[in-house]
């Protein structure tokens, strides 16, 4: 943006040497002042500014001490906290600006009377719940000071300081951020052309532009502050018609960073799919095979005759399971390239493949199988296929802890856009089930002796680093001590896209059959203590369409091992469980302990998906009860499963 303001003014006012009233010294003292002035401009662009004084530092480290010592913002932390991504950072970064320039609270909101009240207010965050979603709007992508390099070199420090790697990714979103004002001095003469004749059209075209663009900025322009080449005294840029003119611009290119980014995910996890080990582990999962294979070829009148579509097919053993089944015509949809190749060799190999020159093998129906390269959503011009005309759609969409990987998205875009009114979805339920895990459940026991030593302090760090990030691994169901109960049920065949994300709630009861390690004898009492809690799904192909053999597809710990595990949640501090009689003399702070075991455990829990693409975001709060009802809770905890 500077550039071209510069430019500009280079037009309009253009250095001219004048005959009579300069010499040659005047002449080599102006330039030495211009050469002088450029370099402390270079001096003052390379650093970095507080987010709430006017203190400049060298380093975006030593700006982050500062903030953290006296300012009682501690960047690393809430960016630890909240698990904030590169794009989220950026915001927080331009929002504290936005609010800082009003003198307000960037964590409480409260306003100041001026920027020294500000500072003296300035507390630690109080609740990470509460501000988490201050700066999720898109406009705070917009760099709020001009030349803020700390926008493009927060990334590069650590808590500790110290440089670390960027990763090629945040690297390109660093590019695309930086080229946002290049695009504006690129656009801004063709926007300036715009004329609009009708003024009540003009009136309403800056009006719908002023609602996209930064509020701050609005209230910036109508302030008593003095401005200076459209800044004010901090270097804060202010709402001006240029920035009307641009807000389309913004706009643009917000979408433009973030498809650019979204496809990068998407390139990252098709191609991640596109190795033949993962393919092997599922095609060997015994659980799955069955599952499909009866829903599909023991439901002849389902599949016999039927249009099909496969969304993600892989090696496409679901698209094969259709065509044995009888199927008039399978679209095999692959969206990584090297996969839907391999799928059509395969199709191709036993006879399958669409093609009029093919015969069958071993009987099986020939030429039904088209394999089509590209997302479900972006097929519509490479596939001859009316929209609802298809009978059954097939898909294999589930992640751990059932949604990670965001795919239902994709099968239920499938559903509405290509299904006939009354088709048929396989599988058409979900449900995720919750139970608390034990000790057992846990590497403490293995710690506890070690070639007959302690080594317990071990496990117990584990533990503490275990209640930071989700772990897929195999429980077994001797370490659950609380019953199992459903969290969350989906109808894949009416359900709606947004239904994705919940909240739910829960109760877990003591198992009275809990034993071994997970068991505690405290003066003829029993006592377990629950470590946290395990998420599992089950998928049913239900009677509603497979009417002659339902089926169903269990990743609990109760059945046989599957390839998606268990996914578990580790509390940050055990919560104890028993069956004791209501105990008065003990205050309700004291709920969860071995002296006063809570007899059941009330949970919410959000399941969301992520900023980042395909990743998912979970919350998770616990409550012990007594046996008189008395309650105590424990801090929220958040997870991200990526």
């Amino acid at each position: 943006m500077d550039f071209c303001v510069k430019q500009k003014e280079g037009e309009e006012e253009p250095y001219i040497m004048e005959e009579d009233d300069n010499d040659d010294d005047d002449e080599e003292e102006q330039v030495w002042d211009d050469w002088q002035g450029e370099e402390e401009d270079e001096e003052r662009e390379s650093e970095f500014l507080c987010l709430f004084c006017d203190s400049h530092y060298s380093s975006c480290g030593s700006l982050f001490d500062h903030c953290a010592s006296l300012h009682h913002f501690d960047f690393h932390a809430i960016r630890t906290t909240l698990n904030l991504d590169f794009y989220a950072s950026f915001k927080l970064i331009n929002f504290i600006r936005s609010q800082v320039a009003e003198n307000r609270c960037w964590s409480c909101g409260l306003t100041c009377q001026c920027n020294r009240d500000l500072q003296d207010h300035l507390h630690d965050v109080i609740d990470f719940n509460d501000i988490k979603t201050l700066w999720t709007d898109d406009r705070y992508l917009r760099p709020f000071m001009q030349d803020d390099s700390l926008l493009y070199s927060f990334g590069e420090c650590d808590e500790d300081g110290e440089d670390e790697q960027v990763t090629p990714i945040d690297e390109d979103l660093i590019k695309d951020l930086m080229n946002i004002e290049e695009s504006f001095c690129n656009n801004q003469d063709a926007a300036k052309k715009v004329e609009v004749d009708d003024d009540k059209h003009d009136a309403c075209r800056r009006k719908e532009i002023v609602s996209v663009s930064n509020d701050h900025l609005n209230r910036a322009s109508s302030s008593n502050k003095e401005l200076i080449n459209g800044e004010d005294s901090r270097g804060h840029v202010l709402c001006s018609d240029k920035d009307l003119e641009e807000g389309h611009l913004m706009a643009n290119s917000q979408n433009h960073i973030a498809k650019n980014h979204i496809k990068k995910v998407n390139e990252s996890y098709f191609g991640s799919y596109s190795s033949f080990g993962i393919h092997q582990e599922m095609l060997s999962d015994k659980v799955r095979m069955d599952a499909y294979g009866q829903a599909i070829l023991k439901n002849p009148s389902l599949l016999n005759g039927a249009v099909v579509m496969d969304v993600g097919c892989g090696t496409g053993i679901l698209s094969l399971f259709a065509a044995k089944a009888g199927a008039s015509r399978v679209v095999a949809v692959e969206a990584s390239a090297k996969m839907a190749a391999v799928a059509s060799q395969v199709a191709k190999d036993n006879g399958l493949l669409l093609s009029k020159s093919q015969s069958g093998v071993d009987g099986l129906q020939k030429g039904v199988i088209e394999v089509v390269h590209g997302m479900v959503e972006e097929i519509d011009k490479t596939v001859e296929l009316q929209p609802h005309s298809v009978d059954v759609l097939l898909s294999e969409w589930m992640g751990y802890c059932l949604l990670y990987e965001s795919m239902l998205g994709s099968v239920l875009y499938a559903r509405d856009r290509w299904l006939k009114p009354g088709g048929a979805v396989l599988p058409d339920t979900a449900t995720i089930f919750v139970a608390g895990f034990g000790k057992g459940a846990t590497s403490l026991p293995f710690w506890e002796n070690v070639c007959n030593f302690d080594m317990s302090y071990i496990g117990k760090e584990l533990v503490i680093d275990a209640a930071r990030i989700p772990i897929v691994d195999v429980v077994e169901s001797q370490d659950l001590i609380t019953s199992s109960v459903i969290l969350q049920s989906f109808d894949l065949a009416t359900m709606k896209p947004n239904e994705v994300d919940f909240t739910a709630t829960a109760t877990l009861e003591l198992k009275p059959s809990a034993s071994g390690n997970n068991v505690t004898h405290l003066n003829s009492k029993t006592c377990c203590w629950c470590y946290g809690v395990v998420l599992w799904f089950e998928t049913g192909f239900t009677s509603r369409f497979c009417q002659e053999t339902p089926a169903v597809l269990s990743t609990s710990p109760y059945t046989p091992k599957t390839h998606w595990s268990q996914t578990i949640l580790t509390f940050r501090e055990p919560i104890a469980m028993g069956f004791g009689k209501e105990n008065g003399g003990n205050k309700p702070e004291a709920i969860g302990t071995d002296v006063y075991p809570a007899v059941k455990i009330d949970l919410r829990v959000s399941i969301v998906r992520s900023t980042e693409h395909r990743n998912i975001d979970i919350s998770l709060e616990a409550a012990g009860v007594g046996p008189d009802d008395q309650k105590r809770s424990w801090p929220a905890q958040l997870f991200s499963l990526q």
